[in-house]
């Protein structure tokens, strides 16, 4: 990785934090019945989640090749993001999906 490990976390900290933004944004969307652009902005969180994931994929690939990086506060506090922005889109997926239903009946 020619990466340091601050520019790899602040990678992953930068993606996962636009990846939970745009997942909110969704969501205030859904809540205006726009669902076409909640649906966007869930595909344009799951890019952010996808390039962040990437990111610790490649770190995870490197530990198990015996180059693991010296974990720090800032590189838990990434990992900390990329899992708390995954669970967001997430949720707020299923959210939406309750919305939808409550709209129809």
């Amino acid at each position: 990785m020619s990466l340091s490990i601050e520019e790899v976390a602040m990678t992953l900290i930068g993606n996962s934090g636009e990846a939970r933004s745009l997942a909110f944004e969704a969501l205030r969307e859904a809540k205006s019945g726009n669902y076409d652009n909640a649906k966007d902005c869930l595909d344009k969180a799951k890019e952010r989640s996808l390039a962040a994931h990437s990111m610790q994929t490649e770190l995870i690939c490197n530990e198990a090749d015996g180059k693991g990086v010296e974990m720090n506060l800032l590189m838990v506090h990434a990992q900390d993001h990329l899992m708390t922005s995954i669970l967001a889109r997430e949720l707020i997926s299923e959210i939406i999906e309750l919305y939808k239903k409550l709209e129809d009946k």
